[in-house]
C-alpha cells in the first residue's frame, strides 16, 4: 500500500510539473549572466510584439517559496494572471520573472533572520553594500533595457512576501527608476521612504491576519508614505493570512492604477 501510495505521489508531482510548464510556456527560459553569478528568469512579451516599439517593463520578484534553479517556480504566483486575455490586450508590457536561488533571499540574509527572531527589524542594513540578488537584479534590467524597446516613463515593479521586501529594497536604490512598485505582504526600512517618496507611486497590501509576515510593517510604511506626502495605496484584507496576493491580483483597479502611473 505504501508503495502504491509513493508511486501516486510521484505521478501526480510529475505530471503537475509537467502541466505547470505546458501552461507556461508563452514564458521564453532566460538565464541572466554577470561576472561569475547567473540568474534565470523567464520573460513574457506582449501579444503580436512589435521590436520597433516601445513596451513598458513589469519586473516580478516571487517569494521564498518559488525558490530555486528549474527557472519555473517563480510562476507559481502571478505567472498566470498576465496571461489571461484581459491582460494582456489591455496591458501589453514586457514581463520578467527571476528566480532567486534556493538558498538566497532578495533581501540580506540577516533581516530574514531577524523576521523570525524576537523583536522588530529595522532594514537599516539593507542600504549598504547591495547583496549578490540585488546585484544581480540591477545587472538583469540594464540587460532587458539594452535587449529591447522599454518605455523608460513606465517602468513597474511588483514583489510578494520575500519579493515585497525585495521591492521596496530595490526601489530605495534605483528610486528614479520605476514609476509604480508594488509590495504585497512585505516590508521595508522606513528611513529609505524618503529616498522614493516623491518619486515612485507605492502600492501596498497585506493580510490582517498574515502569520509570517508582520502585517504592522506595511501599516507603518503606509502611514510613513502618507506623512512623506506621496502618492501611496493602501489595502488591508481583514480575513487573509500570508497569501495577500490571491486578494490582490482580483483587485478591479490593480493593473489600472499601475499603468497610470508615468515618470
Amino acid at each position: 500500500m505504501t508503495f502504491k501510495i509513493n508511486i501516486f505521489l510521484i505521478v501526480f508531482v510529475v505530471s503537475c510539473s509537467s502541466v505547470m510548464g505546458q501552461g507556461f510556456r508563452e514564458y521564453s527560459k532566460q538565464w541572466h549572466y554577470h561576472q561569475s553569478d547567473s540568474l534565470p528568469y523567464r520573460l513574457l512579451l506582449p501579444e503580436d510584439f512589435d521590436e520597433t516599439k516601445k513596451y513598458p517593463l513589469i519586473l516580478f520578484l516571487h517569494g521564498a517559496g518559488e525558490r530555486g534553479s528549474d527557472n519555473e517556480s517563480q510562476l507559481t504566483h502571478g505567472g498566470e494572471y498576465f496571461l489571461r486575455d484581459s491582460i494582456r490586450s489591455n496591458y501589453p508590457a514586457i514581463v520578467v520573472f527571476p528566480q532567486c536561488p534556493k538558498n538566497a533571499y532578495w533581501v540580506d540574509i540577516n533581516i530574514r533572520e531577524q523576521l523570525f527572531g524576537k523583536g522588530k527589524t529595522d532594514f537599516k542594513n539593507t542600504l549598504k553594500e547591495p547583496g549578490r540578488e540585488q546585484k544581480l537584479l540591477m545587472s538583469l534590467l540594464e540587460e532587458i533595457k539594452n535587449a529591447y524597446a522599454i518605455d523608460e516613463k513606465r517602468r513597474y515593479l511588483i514583489g510578494l512576501s520575500m519579493g515585497g521586501f525585495g521591492t521596496l529594497e530595490l526601489l530605495a536604490r534605483k528610486p528614479d527608476y520605476f514609476a509604480a512598485a508594488t509590495s504585497i505582504c512585505g516590508g521595508g526600512n522606513l528611513e529609505a521612504a524618503e529616498r522614493y517618496a516623491k518619486k515612485t507611486a507605492v502600492r501596498l497590501s497585506h493580510g490582517a491576519k498574515d502569520e509570517v509576515v508582520d502585517v504592522n510593517y506595511s501599516r507603518e510604511l503606509y502611514q510613513k508614505l502618507l506623512d512623506l506626502q506621496a502618492d501611496v495605496k493602501y489595502t488591508e484584507f481583514p480575513e487573509t493570512n500570508h497569501n495577500a496576493w490571491d486578494p490582490t491580483f482580483i483587485e478591479p483597479d490593480f493593473m489600472q492604477w499601475m499603468f497610470s502611473k508615468k515618470k
